[in-house]
């Protein structure tokens, strides 16, 4: 890392990600601090991160929203660029990062980032998910993590501005790695809406599903991605279907105790 680029952190959270972390953080080695959280890895994530930066942190999983907060508290820049595993900065990216934490007159706070994400190795240009505006360049001082256990997001108190490249996302190569987290999310949403006192019913259920489908399949042109698009599209209703299956199935063991 060249320390005299800027005054920018990277924070990365993890758990077993040795297949990409090299790659994330060869992307990101502009930076001149690297903040590694990782939730005890059992593979080699932790040891080839060290390569990278000494700021690597094992943590008890608390969610992701605590998992970026504790973060926030290690890194020693007010600027902070927030990238997951599997997501990959260019060089024009970096480049512009730089030069944006350089404009000391901008009154912009935080920068949102467009993401090329990738399905099952085909860069997916429709069914909604591009350009999937983000916000990932933030002043800590400026922002708060919402406390959710999935899809966390930042609350920011300023005005957010626009980077000019893409990020990209290597989301989900195989079908198997897209299941396995598949469970595990919609669990996580369903607590989340229990816990907002949201209740389920017939039309979250019988109508969310389909009608999310139809949004990325024919509003959005799914159908131009070819069989990936079909398939993401399907896949996405399935997930609101078993969100919200669950959220019913979390009502019906609470009224059972």
């Amino acid at each position: 890392m060249n320390n005299n680029l800027m005054n920018c952190s990277v924070i990365i959270i993890t758990r077993n990600e040795e297949r990409n972390i090299v790659d994330c953080l060869e992307s990101v080695s502009w930076a001149d601090e690297i903040v590694v959280i990782d939730s005890h890895s059992t593979d080699k994530t932790v040891e080839l991160a060290h390569r990278y930066t000494k700021g690597v942190y094992s943590v008890d999983w608390k969610g992701y929203a605590a998992a970026k907060i504790f973060a926030l508290q290690h890194v020693v820049n007010d600027w902070v660029f927030w990238i997951d595993a599997d997501e990959r900065v260019p060089r024009e990216l970096g480049d512009e990062i730089q030069r944006r934490v350089q404009e000391k007159q901008s009154p912009v706070v935080a920068y949102e980032v467009a993401r090329q994400a990738y399905f099952l190795g085909k860069r997916i240009k429709h069914c909604g998910w591009y350009p999937g505006y983000v916000v990932r360049l933030f002043k800590k001082s400026q922002v708060s993590f919402a406390e959710s256990r999935v899809h966390e997001h930042l609350d920011v108190k300023g005005p957010v501005g626009r980077l000019e490249n893409d990020l990209l996302h290597y989301t989900d190569d195989t079908l198997y790695h897209y299941f396995s987290k598949f469970n595990r999310y919609t669990t996580l949403a369903a607590k989340d809406l229990i816990q907002s006192g949201k209740q389920y019913s017939l039309y979250d259920i019988l109508v969310r599903p389909p009608f999310l489908f139809f949004k990325m399949y024919i509003l959005r042109r799914g159908f131009l991605d070819g069989m990936h698009g079909l398939i993401l599209s399907l896949a996405s209703a399935g997930y609101v279907f078993c969100k919200y299956v669950k959220l019913w199935d979390l009502h019906r063991m609470q009224a059972s105790q």
